[in-house]
């Protein structure tokens, strides 16, 4: 690729992607709710997922696990809203409409080759050993820590979330176990009983969320993946019953609220 076009494509990609940060500089300023932003990243990432699997680039499984996290963070983000940014927040949105690309652009001509081409099977294959060789470091590291110990503990759950990331469900949840040794956390187990109904271990799941609600009964997210693993399990009744529940005790602005209750709906 000669530099000449390269330049103005360049121009127009970062024309492309600064266009809806001017449209917000040029709209009026308004009130906008945390739920309605969660909201609409929620739909946002929806659509984008539906588009990766009609493009091919998504298997059912692979959209089925990227559609459940996505519903987990919706169940996990707080329903508090606020007020969008006034005046002073424009002025930041304008110098930072200026001054992304004058940076980008500042950092690229020193280094930039755009005649680089991309990285080969081997290079990548080289980064993945790179890769794995720093987890099992990591792993090593940790068989040496005491397993009740919170460093222990918080390094567990950092390799479950490397491992969840690879695609490495089994190694994930052996990770997130050890995480939970010895003490209980909500929030890891809810991670876990999620990376076992990925894994299609449908009744695993179920017993550790059984054993788990008594510990946490207000937790959404363990009470969210319940009825989940009630529906994968084919008990639609108890699947109800659990959702029914969940949206009873939800506040009417909680923006997981539609999501459970279209979920709801589905069931047969």
């Amino acid at each position: 690729m000669s530099w000449f076009p390269f330049w103005p494509l360049l121009g127009l990609l970062a024309v492309a992607a600064l266009l809806p940060l001017a449209a917000n500089i040029v709209a009026p300023a308004r009130t906008r709710g945390r739920r309605e932003a969660d909201l609409a990243l929620y739909h946002a990432q929806m659509a984008e997922l539906e588009r990766e699997r009609t493009a091919g680039r998504l298997d059912e499984a692979a959209h089925r696990a990227a559609t459940l996290e996505v519903q987990r963070r919706l169940l996990a983000a707080p329903a508090e809203t606020g007020t969008a940014s006034g005046s002073r927040s424009r002025w930041v949105l304008v110098g930072a409409l200026i001054a992304v690309p004058a940076l980008a652009i500042g950092l690229y001509l020193p280094a930039g080759i755009p005649e680089m081409p991309s990285a080969t099977f081997a290079v990548r294959q080289q980064a993945a050993g790179r890769d794995e060789e720093v987890i099992g470091t990591l792993r090593a590291r940790l068989a040496q820590l005491p397993p009740n110990s919170d460093q222990a503990r918080d390094g567990w759950a950092l390799l479950a979330n490397a491992e969840r990331s690879r695609g490495n469900l089994p190694a994930a949840a052996d990770a997130y176990r050890r995480a939970l040794i010895g003490k209980f956390d909500a929030e890891l187990t809810a991670q876990l009983a999620q990376v076992l109904l990925e894994e299609d271990r449908t009744e695993e799941a179920s017993r550790l969320l059984a054993a788990a609600l008594p510990q946490a009964p207000r937790h959404i997210g363990l009470r969210f993946l319940t009825g989940l693993a009630e529906a994968k399990a084919g008990r639609n009744d108890g699947a109800r019953a659990a959702w029914q529940a969940l949206i009873a005790d939800a506040p009417a602005e909680a923006p997981w609220r539609a999501m459970v209750e279209r979920r709801m709906g589905e069931l047969p």
